[in-house]
Order: structure tokens, then sequence, then C-alpha cells
């Protein structure tokens, strides 16, 4: 990351009206949850302070309380009281059991049947099969008992259990997050990454991430609701070809004490009446 320009008494009005936009959606969800502008104020003051901490370093030189406070403009009081309590309330966001698990029933060729679909999964190991739900939860966590997470995703309708006491994923289990705790990991993890990417981009960082996004206004409410249908149709067979492969690269790099990396691929679709136009933006 480089170093922060001198402030110029000036600030880059494309950067500003795009952060005013990004900020919308995220005063409106703290809103819906409580979190009102002072709770915010703190959370922001404290990544400040980490970002500055961790990425705008001075080589061969630490970074100091009084450093960060003209980096960020934080109160060096602040600074010094919230890097002592720095690892105190860490975030720890991990991804789901559930969400581990869907990924290898969906991407792992040894839980696919010849058409790339998940296959039914007997519920026991003990009955003698090539593949199990049992061993299935097993080979991810030993800490949970299968028939209490089998129990929850028949409580979600992740899947399904048969008359042969299969277990059958549910068609739609690998479109969305499910429970609050799951989707807050991924809004977390997904709009980081995000994030993260435009910012790379934006601050010449090379090589740049992918970033695209296909954009078109002036429609109908139908037309938007088939923009849907064709996206979530496309994503999803890009989203399963890539889950397979990704999961045959980290097989692959098991053991390698360079395998230390995280990668993410996603896709989204976003609708919404463009009301200082009044037409429908997608």
């Amino acid at each position: 990351m480089s170093q922060p320009s001198a402030p110029s008494g000036e600030l880059p009005k494309p950067v500003v009206a795009a952060l005013r936009r990004v900020l919308r959606p995220l005063v409106r969800l703290m809103l819906f949850y409580g979190i009102r502008f002072q709770s915010f104020c703190d959370l922001a003051k404290t990544a400040y302070i980490q970002v500055a901490e961790e990425e705008f370093k001075l080589d061969g030189k630490p970074q100091t309380d009084s450093r960060i406070s003209l980096l960020t403009g934080v109160q060096r009081r602040d600074v010094k009281q919230l890097r002592e309590a720095a690892g105190a309330g860490a975030d720890n966001l991990q991804p789901s059991l559930s969400a581990q698990l869907l990924a290898i029933w969906s991407g792992d060729p040894a839980y696919l049947d010849a058409q790339g679909q998940p296959l039914p999964l007997a519920r026991l190991t003990s009955k003698g099969t090539a593949r199990s739900f049992e061993e299935l939860v097993r080979s991810v966590s030993k800490d949970f008992r299968p028939r209490v997470v089998l129990d929850e995703w028949l409580r979600q309708g992740i899947a399904t259990l048969d008359a042969e006491d299969n277990v059958r994923l549910a068609a739609e289990a690998f479109v969305a997050p499910h429970g609050l705790d799951e989707q807050a990991f991924f809004f977390g993890q997904n709009v980081h990454d995000h994030l993260a990417a435009t910012a790379h981009n934006l601050t010449g960082g090379a090589p740049p991430f992918l970033e695209r996004c296909v954009f078109y206004e002036k429609m109908s409410a139908e037309s938007v609701e088939e923009f849907k249908r064709l996206a979530e149709a496309a994503a999803m067979k890009a989203l399963h070809s890539v889950n397979r492969d990704a999961l045959e690269l980290q097989k692959r790099d098991e053991g390698r004490p360079d395998a230390v990396h995280r990668a993410n691929f996603g896709i989204y679709t976003y609708s919404e009446i463009d009301h200082e136009n009044d037409n429908p933006v997608v």
C-alpha cells in the first residue's frame, strides 16, 4: 500500500462521491439493527487505527501513536487506548460448518453424479456405502455430531431425508446462506473482498483484480425479473464450475508451506428504481 499524500485541503471529489454512495446501504443496514451513529464512529475509529498501523508503516521505523494520529486524524489518547486494547475484541469470523459442507458436497467429484449434481448420501456410514452424510460431517469437523447437523439442516430445508434413510441436498441449498450468523459471515467476507479488490485497483495496485459487471437501465419490472433469472442461471453454473476446480486445487496444495493464501469468487445481482431519473436500474 502506497503512503498517503500530504493533506492538500481538497478531497478527491469522485472518490468522495463514490464513498457517499457506498455508505448508503451500509447505513440502512446499521439503522435496521439499531446501530447508531456513535457506535459506527467507534467502529470506524478502530478500523482507521488498524489499517494505519498495519498497512501504512515506514520502512525500518516503528509505527508510533503520534504517526497514526497524524495519518488518521484520531486523537493520540484514543490511538493509544485502542492499540492497547487490540486483540481483546478481535474479529473471529470463520466460515460456518454448513458452508464448508455444502462446498464439498456440491463440488467434490466423490460426492457428485455423472451430471455433476450432488449425490444422495446414506445417513450412516455403517451401511457400507462409499460416501455417507456422517462421513461428510466428520471429514470437516469432529466437534459436532452428524445427527445434530442433519436435524438443523432438515429444519432449515437445506436437506431432506427419504424413505431409504438417504440425505438429499435441496436444490436451493447452494443459493444463499442460512441463518443470521452465516449471512453475517458472508456479508463481512464478500463485501470486504469486493471493496478490497476495487480499492486495490483504484489506488493503482498491480496486477489489478478482476472486477466487472453488466449494467442496464430503462428496463421494465418484467424485464428486470427476466434479467435476474438469466443472471442466476449463468451465475450458478459458474459458481459450481469454479467450486469444483478450486477444491481440486486446494487438495493439490495440502501440506505445502506456501499454502497461506485465500481466494474468493463471488457474483451478485441488484435492481432498484432510479429515483433521480425515474428509471429502473440494474
